[in-house]
């Protein structure tokens, strides 16, 4: 068994592939389960996300995990392979800390996909299928990430996607202070989004989502309100602005809601910005002539700027990396010495154990204790030393060589 990743994500994977492929939050539980169960893999986490989709596992054969993915997914091996990496052992570990750390993001040193990872972590424990090495896996990338954060400047001047889509509206309207702006869905992203479109101070603020009672809690931090998923048909007209984060699996607004909607705005534009994925807007909506419609994949330029300042800090984020990935194989090697280790030190006791209840009994039977000492400590010199002279004796000459000196270095011996 090994640690491998096997996955996806905005380098190697357009969006429209990305979407198949993602795991919805509701998901990801059951999916560990069936992963772990179906084709023998001893450990396994899920990180799925807008730019990613990705399996950390400890398991021998990667076909099978492949196979078991693309059947989740309801692909083919062969549709999926094109798009697909897959690591091992040190480009596994270096992957992980490189993600973790911002190095592997579409926005070069944002910081929400280390509280994604923390979370999948969070979610293969309390299903399970976290094993002692992906917990070492993990544990030693949120350590990396901090190390990164606090010893250099990554995240300097970095632009998020949330900052990208104010950018964007701005250069569609003279104001978003002029906009009024609806948000589909209440979770980080969309929470995110709305801290940086508030910050311009819009006209109005709506929250649509699928539970009142959330998307109450969000708009009243903003002076919003809040509005059921089922109105969305009838209301979208009155935005300036839409910016959509669901998990939903299929798309929330189609081509048909926005023409209806820019018929009865009279062809004033909409700027929508589709951040899910699988995406809530259908893309034949960007072919409406007065509809603005970006996803993750087109706001991948506008995230770019600063990238000259982070991308000197990222040398050194590569150097602290580099010491992670040297000190999680330290680690494992440790991990592999455990069990010769712990029967060595049993053999040991049970030899000191066996040697002082001989010795015990002797004394009370009135033998000599000094002399009874001096055979105890014989008898367990001589026990001790017998398997490994013994094999130094039957050692073939060509084996002597190397056996003579691992014997001089474990038992320290001067030359």
């Amino acid at each position: 068994m090994s640690l491998l990743v096997l996955g996806v994500n905005h380098q190697t994977a357009p969006l429209a592939v990305r979407e198949r492929l993602a795991f919805a939050p509701t998901e990801v539980a059951a999916a560990l389960s069936a992963l772990t169960a179906s084709v023998g893999v001893l450990e396994a986490a899920i990180v799925s996300t807008c730019n990613r989709t990705e399996l950390y596992v400890n398991a021998k054969e990667p076909g099978d995990v492949l196979a078991w993915f693309a059947a989740s997914r309801g692909r083919q091996v062969d549709e999926l392979a094109p798009h697909l990496y897959c690591l091992a052992d040190d480009e596994a570990s270096r992957h992980a800390f490189r993600v973790a750390a911002g190095l592997d993001s579409m926005v070069l040193g944002e910081t929400q996909i280390l509280g994604q990872m923390r979370e999948a972590e969070r979610v293969a424990r309390e299903s399970g299928s976290l094993g002692v090495l992906l917990n070492g896996l993990f544990q030693r990338a949120f350590q990396v990430a901090k190390e990164v954060r606090s010893e250099t400047r990554i995240g300097a001047a970095s632009v998020s996607m949330a900052a990208a889509a104010v950018k964007l509206a701005e250069r569609l309207y003279p104001s978003v202070a002029e906009c009024k702006v609806l948000f589909i869905g209440a979770g980080e992203m969309i929470e995110l989004c709305a801290a940086h479109f508030c910050a311009r101070h819009p006209r109005g603020v709506v929250i649509a989502n699928r539970t009142l009672e959330r998307g109450q809690k969000l708009a009243g931090q903003y002076g919003g309100s809040a509005m059921l998923l089922t109105d969305l048909g009838e209301r979208l007209a009155e935005f300036d602005v839409v910016v959509s984060c669901t998990a939903s699996p299929l798309a929330i607004v189609g081509k048909g809601m926005v023409e209806r909607a820019l018929k009865r705005r009279k062809h004033r534009p909409m700027f929508i910005v589709d951040l899910a994925v699988p995406r809530d807007v259908e893309p034949e909506v960007a072919e409406l002539p007065d509809a603005y419609l970006y996803t993750v994949d087109d706001l991948a330029e506008v995230v770019k700027e600063g990238v000259a300042l982070r991308l000197g800090e990222a040398e050194a984020a590569e150097v602290i990396v580099e010491d992670g990935v040297h000190d999680f194989r330290q680690w494992l090697a440790a991990r592999a010495l455990v069990p010769t280790i712990r029967e060595l030190k049993d053999h040991a006791d049970r030899i000191a154990r066996n040697e002082l209840a001989r010795a015990k009994k002797r004394i009370a039977a009135g033998d000599d204790a000094d002399e009874v000492l001096e055979q105890l400590a014989a008898a367990v010199s001589a026990k001790l030393l017998h398997a490994p002279l013994a094999s130094l004796n039957a050692a073939q000459p060509e084996e002597q060589e190397q056996l003579v000196a691992a014997t001089r270095r474990i038992f320290r011996l001067h030359d």
